[in-house]
């Protein structure tokens, strides 16, 4: 053999033990330092449920849960692994069209990607569970996943309770990836603003899928799950028995009942009228219900009690004839001689009352709900003449509204709480060019004109008054479950006493009780 033919072999021979050398590598590597196929077959036997955690649980007063939790199921979809199904048949099981299948694929995807679980079909009634159920091993990349959904036993307390739903984008990325697609979280209510106390923390189980979809088990005895975490109760002030009559006596009427204790701020019980069942807001028709509701022209979605303005009306004369008196404007023996109406202004307001003495003091003014009587006492608080000018004296009044906590947000623990309107000295000014005085808006008097406040303002209110000046911010929430010292800042406001007219005098706190007791028990109201 030539040279050249030995050579020519001999390069042969090196360029196939080469390349079996580098074959024998790429399989070591496969098999024993790299992940991605072994990832891949995790991925294919391998399903990732997640496990959705009990939401704490809200009790009333006496330890009565206001709410509670049930289980029910979402059909989960994860995009990648939804292969050669039967999409006719997927669709007439879950009775929907083959246009809406493909929407809800698209919407996954867009949400969060071809490779994440997202919900293709939430909170499934039982019916459609079982069916599933039955036929799961057909349809590879769809699964059932356990939701807590919240139930009410009581079916009362829909505004301030408020309801859950699952994340959208925007709550993701407000909670800067803390929330998954998927999660729930509280929408409105008490469910809104105690999130961070009763929402838990999700879990995780590794669980082995056979050849037919099916989950067959725990993948290695469950070393890699992690538990789900139930999140912590709330113990209100509500009572839940008196919420019960409460919605019971605003029934077929528009407005608001709120009561609160005056020597804790706590709330006993709080209902909006049109009101609804809350458990039309948990369940498979809850995105239904709610569209229908937020539609309805009698808005029974809006919670009145801290988000309807209403001028006050004669609610408001305690709080004028108070700031009189500690204005030194009157005594409680003060009387007006009404004879039906005031005319002091050249324009009548009227009264329900005529002569008979009905507002010959402070006491009879206010059981008989004197229009006359009010109307003057507000003229002599804002033109007193010891403040200099009525400008002055009007900026000293609307000062004495805001301690009483209106045309201010009290900071309830509900959110979108309004702060009702107290007009000022630039509202007036820019109206009347200037040009006008306490005859302008002397119906202020009597808890008109620009003036309107919430229920919740007014109750509150008179929680001053009954504590002869000082409150509590109105609240619902008194304490968390496995309370620490972390929590403290969540509650300690609602703790705090504000002694925003405890100045006043006894006397004439007592002037204005004894009043507000007559009205009602001969008076009229």
């Amino acid at each position: 053999m030539s040279v050249f033919n030995q050579s020519r072999s001999y390069i042969i021979r090196i360029i196939f033990l080469a390349v079996f050398v580098i074959i024998i590598l790429q399989l070591v590597n496969l098999q024993i330092f790299g992940s991605k196929y072994h990832q891949l077959a995790i991925d294919n036997a391998v399903f990732q449920k997640i496990v959705y955690p009990e939401r704490g649980i809200i009790y009333d007063r006496n330890g009565k849960p206001v709410l509670n939790n049930t289980i029910m199921f979402d059909l989960m979809v994860t995009p990648f692994e939804v292969r050669n199904i039967d999409t006719l048949a997927f669709c007439t099981l879950m009775q929907i069209d083959t246009a809406d299948f493909k929407q809800r694929i698209t919407e996954a995807i867009l949400k969060n990607s071809r490779v994440r679980p997202s919900v293709f079909m939430g909170l499934l009634t039982p019916e459609m569970q079982a069916r599933f159920e039955e036929n799961s091993w057909r349809f590879p990349g769809f699964a059932l996943v356990e939701r807590p959904v919240r139930t009410y036993p009581y079916n009362v307390g829909a505004h301030f309770l408020g309801y859950i739903s699952e994340v959208s984008p925007k709550d993701i990325e407000r909670s800067g990836g803390f929330y998954k697609m998927g999660d729930y979280i509280g929408k409105n209510g008490l469910e809104f603003n105690y999130e961070r106390v009763l929402m838990g923390q999700r879990g995780v189980e590794y669980m082995i899928k056979d050849n037919k979809n099916r989950l067959v088990g725990s993948y290695e005895n469950g070393q890699f799950d992690t538990t789900a975490i139930a999140g912590r109760g709330l113990k209100t002030h509500l009572d839940v028995e008196l919420q019960v009559l409460a919605e019971k006596l605003m029934q077929n009427k528009v407005g608001a009942v709120v009561a609160i204790d005056p020597k804790t701020g706590g709330i006993l019980a709080m209902t909006s009228g049109p009101t609804f069942n809350p458990n039309d807001l948990s369940g498979s028709q809850k995105n239904a219900n709610f569209g229908k509701m937020a539609l309805d022209v009698k808005a029974p979605l809006l919670n009145r009690a801290i988000k309807g303005q209403y001028p006050p009306g004669s609610t408001f004369k305690p709080l004028g004839g108070l700031v009189a008196l500690d204005e030194g404007m009157i005594t409680p023996s003060f009387g007006y001689p009404c004879g039906g109406g005031y005319y002091a202004c050249g324009r009548r307001v009227g009264c329900t009352h005529a002569g008979g003495g009905h507002a010959a003091n402070l006491r009879l003014a206010i059981a008989n709900s004197c229009n006359s009587y009010f109307v003057d006492v507000y003229r002599k608080a804002v033109d007193n003449p010891r403040i200099g000018n009525m400008r002055k004296g009007f900026e000293t009044w609307a000062d004495y509204m805001h301690k009483f906590g209106l045309g201010v947000r009290l900071g309830v623990d509900l959110p979108s709480e309004d702060k009702g309107n107290i007009p000022t000295v630039e509202d007036y000014d820019k109206e009347y060019k200037g040009s006008w005085s306490s005859c302008t808006n002397l119906t202020l008097g009597i808890g008109q004109d620009k003036m309107t406040t919430t229920p919740l303002q007014l109750a509150n209110a008179m929680c001053i008054i009954a504590n002869k000046g000082y409150y509590y911010i109105p609240h619902f929430v008194d304490s968390l479950e496995d309370e620490t010292l972390a929590d403290a800042a969540i509650l300690t406001k609602y703790r705090e006493k504000h002694e925003v007219l405890t100045h006043i005098s006894d006397t004439a706190y007592n002037a204005i009780i004894n009043g507000m007791h007559d009205v009602v028990t001969h008076g009229t109201a």
